[in-house]
């Protein structure tokens, strides 16, 4: 039962892409997003269905194979059900639904209207695929998956030099993390002989040393660095809210800068092999925090006061995972999703009633004008206080 639901939960975004890539130019709006919208939805309800075992503490981690991907190297693609992928696959769906409503109407009169959704929808499959994944093979396709729909989304007005010039930043800057992470994977199949995420936890106490453990775990902070926006690699993150603003609370709030996270806590077992490299994420995590921090307060752009307000929220987030304090990481992960997804969808509302100006400085009085956004994001900012 488990396996049908994950699998269906898997397949509807991947659907809904495949179909309105084909058919969305032809079907009239709202449609394309009604479309979208049902299909995560409908996988999150299936994705809950599938954790009330979990929730209630009677299941065991379950794993899902489809078929032998590359037989010669062992390597099966395959899906892990335990009470992190739960949470992330939960936290992924859920916020994905509501942003793709929102979107609906947000997107309204775009000449590529269909296509947006499309690319929303193969945006949350590929992040289904990197946090179910059960080994580091099929969690490096999600990976890169995510890399691809980013840079898609992020320059879908390419119209725009400058959200053209964002997407190429963020696709750059995150390969360079991405070569971190494919080192890493190198290192892990010379000394295990495989990616199965049970096989090297289980044994890597008695296979790893001390250096090698370092070695691995700093390719794959690499990597998390890479896609969270910690330091040095936070450079593309700022600019990518070039990108319309459902993406920004999609990718930069919710699910896309947290799989960073998600990786440093899934492979925790070989972080407290290496207590350089879990000191090298807390300390990372804590400068970006005051760092990103420190600069938010000196923009004017209400979304990109946003972005660095994400990418110290993040660096908390590192802090946590670093120092072992896991639960913690991954509760304020699933925490950030909302309110800070709710604070750029209500960016988004303020920009479209202000005629699309970002500046802060040019705004006063809204309130008034705008009860229902100033009582939204009034919930938003007091969660994060």
């Amino acid at each position: 039962m488990v396996a049908v639901l994950i699998s269906l939960a898997l397949l509807l975004p991947l659907a809904g892409f495949v179909g309105l890539l084909a058919f969305g130019k032809r079907v009239p709006e709202p449609w394309p997003g009604v479309v979208a919208t049902a299909t995560v939805a409908v996988a999150f309800v299936l994705a809950l269905i599938a954790a009330v075992d979990v929730f209630s503490g009677t299941a065991v981690p379950e794993t899902v194979t489809w078929f032998d991907w590359l037989p010669a190297l062992g390597v099966q693609a395959s899906f892990l059900w335990d009470p992190l992928s739960v949470l992330m696959t939960l936290v992924v769906t859920g916020v994905g639904a509501l942003i793709h409503a929102y979107s609906i109407g947000y997107m309204h009169g775009d000449e590529r209207y269909g296509r947006f959704f499309a690319y929303l929808n193969l945006f949350i499959f590929s992040m289904l695929m990197l946090v179910l994944g059960s080994n580091f093979a099929v969690m490096f396709v999600g990976w890169e998956l995510v890399g691809l729909s980013s840079y898609l989304l992020i320059s879908f007005w390419f119209e725009k030099p400058t959200a053209a010039a964002a997407g190429k930043k963020a696709f750059v800057v995150n390969r360079v993390g991405d070569v971190g992470f494919l080192v890493a994977l190198m290192l892990i199949f010379n000394a295990f002989g495989t990616f199965g995420f049970h096989a090297v936890f289980e044994n890597a106490p008695a296979t790893l040393g001390t250096g090698m453990a370092t070695a691995i775990t700093l390719m794959l902070m690499l990597g998390a660095a890479g896609k969270s926006a910690q330091l040095p690699l936070h450079v593309w993150l700022p600019d990518a809210m070039e990108g319309p603003t459902p993406v920004s609370a999609l990718i930069h709030a919710a699910t896309m800068v947290t799989a960073g996270v998600y990786m440093v806590a899934r492979t925790g077992a070989l972080f407290q092999l290496a207590p350089i490299s879990a000191g090298v994420v807390a300390t990372v995590g804590a400068v970006t925090a005051l760092f990103a921090a420190t600069i938010a307060l000196a923009q004017f752009d209400i979304k990109r006061v946003l972005a660095y307000s994400t990418i110290s929220q993040l660096g908390y987030m590192f802090m946590a995972v670093g120092a072992a304090a896991h639960v913690a990481g991954i509760f304020h992960l699933m925490t950030h999703a909302f309110f800070k997804a709710l604070l750029f969808l209500g960016a988004g509302s303020v920009i479209h009633g202000v005629a699309g100006e970002q500046d802060m400085r040019k705004m006063g009085g809204l309130g008034r004008a705008m009860p229902w956004t100033l009582g939204t994001m009034t919930v938003a900012w007091l969660a994060i206080s």
